[in-house]
């Protein structure tokens, strides 16, 4: 279980924050893109935790490497489901204040990857043709005169 922390320390660790890490951890567009992946995957009831977990992310408390792993523990969220979530909170959130979380933990966070889209049927490689020789001249017709 996380470590509860009371305002004041949560104030105290704000402030030692680079500033885009503190813009971010309060935009509306954080919020709404947080939102939008608890609906998308269905787990509207979880947003509060979440936000908590990213707000953690984001004073130090939590590296973003981690973040998957404590969404399955603490939320209880099925693998495949923390796995999402934690892809697209990686590529919406983390990812764009990326040099600053680098800066605050000391250790790279890795690009976010793409899933992977299989195709519904094989890929069948285009056979090319050879192109066709032009026409002869047919010695067996006479010609029309």
């Amino acid at each position: 279980m996380l470590k509860k922390y009371t305002p004041e320390q949560f104030w105290k660790l704000y402030q030692k924050l680079p500033q885009e890490l503190k813009d971010t951890l309060f935009a509306e567009e954080t919020g709404n893109s947080i939102y939008e992946i608890c609906k998308r995957n269905e787990i509207e009831e979880n947003l509060e935790a979440i936000v908590d977990l990213i707000g953690q992310v984001f004073l130090g408390l939590l590296p973003p490497n981690e973040f998957q792993e404590t969404l399955e523990k603490e939320l209880k969220l099925e693998k495949e489901v923390a796995k999402r979530v934690s892809q697209e909170i990686n590529r919406f959130i983390f990812y764009p204040v990326r040099t600053s979380l680098e800066e605050l933990y000391k250790v790279p966070v890795a690009p976010p990857t793409e899933p992977k889209i299989t195709p519904e049927r094989p890929i069948i490689p285009k056979i090319e043709k050879k192109p066709e020789a032009p026409p002869k001249r047919d010695i067996y017709r006479e010609p029309i005169e």
